[in-house]
């Protein structure tokens, strides 16, 4: 048995959370809630190579929303790569599937800091596409 980690339990939930996004339907709470996950200063780079920051993927989120009906996300081989008293870097495997066929397989490394309340807040994403 492991113990929970509470940087591993947002990278699933924040999974959880985007795939509800856009395969359900898409209301302004929930977006709210799904980009309450991230700071103000959060910054990312696509598996495309486009840099975005925290306005650049409210509109990706907006503009994306119910966008898949039938996407499914599985989030494995979690790693921690660091940690410290402000936050923890960790890498992750993340899978999309599309109507039962795998559609994109990406690996990612995410930056998190703490907020005032100590809960992890999502700093910065980089995303490579790879093949299984």
């Amino acid at each position: 048995m492991t113990n929970s980690n509470p940087y591993f339990d947002e990278v699933i939930s924040a999974h959880i959370a985007i795939r509800q996004w856009f395969a359900g339907p898409a209301d302004a709470a929930a977006l709210e809630a799904l980009m309450a996950r991230f700071l103000p200063r959060f910054t990312m780079a696509a598996p495309s190579g486009a840099q975005l920051d925290l306005d650049a993927l409210r509109a990706l989120f907006a503009r994306s929303g119910g966008g898949k009906p039938g996407l499914e996300i599985e989030v494995d081989q979690l790693t921690l790569l660091d940690e410290h008293a402000g936050g923890a870097t960790v890498a992750y495997r993340e899978a999309q599937y599309q109507s039962g066929q795998l559609s994109s397989l990406r690996l990612a490394t995410a930056v998190f800091e703490r907020d005032a309340a100590g809960a992890p807040r999502w700093r910065h994403l980089q995303e490579t596409l790879c093949r299984a």
